[in-house]
């Protein structure tokens, strides 16, 4: 027999099984039992068993591992009932909740589906079963095939802080399908469901992975989670400018490169001319002639620079566009002077001991001044606040720092001065050299100097690494520099050597023409000349067809129309033609003197005579057309000086001879008049006829023609 116990047990039941057949909330308490044999003997009670019975039915819970089957995969589903006991069992439905369970058979634990749909379950247990209520329903979706890409626009391999980006998540092979998005990222960024993010000033906080998926609207099958995008943002971006050639030489061109720190692409460039403002210790600038919209090229060319100037670049990129910030000033230097802005140093040397006081001074059309340095080693760039000792326009090099820099002024009106390039160091031997450049064609001298007494040895000069000059003279003298004599410089004594500096030369500068002048000038000549020219032959071919042509006669002529004849002859010019018919009938001799000294009268010019002789009895075949014809060819020649005259110019005489012969044949004759040897001189008292300084040659060529 068996007794049990409990606080509200009214009716404790004899039997080792107390059953109940509908717990409620008043079953709930402690149970214990005992057996009993007889009335006298029994075992000890129990441990206590507590009962709690709640009021609220059982749910049950419902968990997917995923909510999104894969292509070609599935998701596990798990049912579990809350509050926790064991004993269950679980029912699984899909669809309907009024639908039967997907299987007959209970199951104890998890199971997988692969089909998209809404699932849910319930547990049971004991017999009859005891039903839990339903689940709550857990959709599950099957994917679909099309893959979602995020991407980056613009499309840069590195993002800086501050510019405008947008993120994309793109469905590959979607379609006009409409679709939902999902993002997912470990950036500080809470992403909207749409298929964009953008970021209007992206910053650190914005680095971090993206992941996207694509959901259709309708049939809620998503796409799987794109691939991870990983976004770094750098920190502000800075532009890097680089120069060449740092001197300035005569006629060369300045290379600017601008590059951006951690090259990315996408970028243009920006190129400008520092301008100097003495009032603080900044530059402003200036654009350069067309740059404003930027360049794709990262080089920038400057051509006709003489003077010293600063250049700095920035690049920018995007719509609106970002820009780098600005890149550290970079310098071309010129040694040459100008009058708006020069700097001295005293001493005019480059290099000096520490122990030495040296000054720069600026001039110009300024009244503000600053003197800046550069040190090509750490490109730290000061003025002489910081190095030495300000007073107006000069300031005082603290020589007590070593240095090996460049120095220049710069005026409040914004201009540079020349540069030097200055060495103060505590060696013991120094070269003295000009700190300016030096003219082409004057006279140098550069030496080597000790802090300590020199003594009597060898002392080598260089030039550009080369011995140029070794004996015991401490001094290298150039009489007269040329352009080949530039360059670096330095001695070498007793071991011992200076710094090296480099000696400019400077061409003398030359007036350059303008090659328009001298074209024009020599259109002007060659146009003058050729008026001329043209002038001439027109005076020529009037000269030659301008004749004097007169009769004369065979009767008997006085002496006095001879004469007159003669005087006809004596007053024509010079290149004048006569043409006279002159006719073979008896003539005196005093015709003949007549005409002797009218040839004799034109004096050193050429003469031009054509003259017709006929024979009066060959009158009639003359008026008939076919005669006999002689040319003759004479060529006036002087040799010697008579007077100070140019000598004239050739003229060829021809005369036409017509004689009563009925054949064909011609006579040619040439005469040359030459004067053969000086004048001799005269007596005194009397003069030498002119014809007796000439002597005329005459060559006749029968049958030879002239072409006329």
């Amino acid at each position: 027999m068996y007794e049990w116990t409990k606080d509200n047990l009214n009716t404790p039941p004899t039997h080792n099984e107390h059953r109940i057949i509908r717990a409620t909330e008043a079953d709930s308490g402690e149970y214990r039992c005992k057996g009993r044999r007889d009335s006298y003997s029994s075992t000890r009670w129990s441990d206590v068993i507590t009962l709690t019975v709640s009021s609220n039915s059982p749910k049950a819970e419902l968990r997917a591992d995923d909510r999104d089957i894969p292509v070609g995969g599935s998701v596990t589903l798990t049912c579990s009932v809350k509050p926790s006991s064991s004993g269950w069992k679980y029912f699984w439905y899909g669809g309907e909740k009024t639908s039967e369970p997907l299987s007959s058979q209970l199951s104890a634990g998890p199971i997988r589906v692969s089909e998209g749909g809404v699932y849910w379950c319930r547990g049971g247990r004991g017999d009859p079963v005891y039903y839990t209520e339903y689940s709550d329903p857990v959709t599950i979706y099957k994917k679909v095939p099309n893959k979602a890409v995020v991407t980056l626009q613009p499309n840069w391999s590195e993002i800086f802080r501050g510019e405008r980006i947008t993120l994309r998540c793109e469905i590959k092979d979607g379609g006009d399908t409409e679709w939902e998005y999902e993002w997912r990222t470990t950036s500080s960024e809470k992403p909207l469901n749409q298929n964009e993010l953008s970021i209007r000033s992206v910053s650190a906080s914005h680095s971090g992975v993206y992941r996207c998926k694509g959901r259709k609207k309708r049939e809620k099958s998503p796409t799987d989670w794109s691939d991870s995008f990983i976004l770094t943002v750098s920190d502000k971006a800075q532009s890097v400018l680089t120069v060449s050639p740092s001197w300035l030489s005569a006629g060369a061109s300045v290379t600017l490169n601008c590059r951006v720190k951690d090259q990315s692409a996408g970028w243009r460039f920006y190129w400008y001319k520092t301008v100097p403002d003495p009032s603080d210790n900044f530059y402003s600038y200036e654009l350069l002639p067309g740059s404003s919209s930027g360049t794709e090229q990262d080089s920038y060319i400057v051509d006709g620079q003489t003077h010293t100037a600063g250049y700095v670049c920035r690049a920018g990129r995007g719509d609106p566009v970002f820009y780098t910030d600005y890149s550290q000033p970079q310098f071309v230097w010129s040694a040459d002077f100008h009058s708006s802005a020069s700097l001295t140093v005293s001493p005019d040397r480059a290099q000096h001991f520490t122990s030495d006081s040296v000054s720069l001074s600026c001039e110009g059309n300024s009244t503000e001044w600053r003197v800046r340095k550069l040190s090509p080693e750490n490109r730290y760039l000061s003025d002489c606040s910081t190095w030495g000792t300000k007073t107006g326009s000069t300031c005082k090099i603290k020589t007590n720092w070593l240095s090996d820099a460049v120095y220049w002024c710069e005026s409040g009106s914004g201009e540079f001065s020349n540069s030097v390039n200055i060495t103060i160091q505590n060696k013991n031997m120094i070269l003295l050299s000009p700190a300016r450049p030096v003219t082409e064609g004057d006279s140098v001298s550069l030496s080597c100097k000790l802090r300590a007494q020199k003594n009597v040895s060898i002392v080598f000069f260089y030039h550009n690494e080369k011995v140029i000059q070794s004996d015991t003279r401490w001094e290298l003298n150039i009489s007269a520099v040329s352009k080949s004599d530039e360059g670096f410089y330095k001695c070498q004594h007793s071991g011992q050597e200076s710094a090296q500096s480099w000696m400019s030369v400077q061409a003398v500068s030359r007036p350059e023409h303008s090659s328009f002048p001298v074209l024009l000038i020599v259109g002007l000549i060659c146009g003058i000349v050729l008026i001329l020219l043209l002038l001439l032959l027109y005076r020529y071919r009037t000269s030659k067809y301008t004749c004097f042509k007169r009769p004369i006669q065979s009767e008997s002529s006085n002496t006095d129309q001879n004469e007159a004849q003669c005087s006809t002859y004596d007053s024509l010019l010079h290149d004048t033609c006569f043409k006279r018919p002159i006719q073979s009938e008896s003539s005196n001799t005093d015709q003949n003197e007549a005409r002797c000294s009218t040839y004799d009268s034109p004096q050193h010019g050429d003469v031009c005579l054509y003259e017709t002789i006929k024979h009066s009895e060959d009158s009639e075949h003359v008026a008939g057309g076919s005669q006999d014809v002689t040319y003759s060819s004479i060529k006036l020649k002087h040799f010697g000086k008579r007077r100070k005259q140019h000598t004239p110019e050739e003229r060829s005489v021809y005369s036409d001879v017509r004689t009563g012969a009925a054949d064909d044949s011609l006579l040619y004759a040439q005469v040359f008049s030459h004067d053969k040897g000086k004048k001799k001189k005269k007596k005194k008292g009397r003069s030498a006829p002119a014809a007796a300084d000439e002597t005329f040659y005459s060559e006749v060529k029968p049958g030879s023609s002239l072409g006329l």
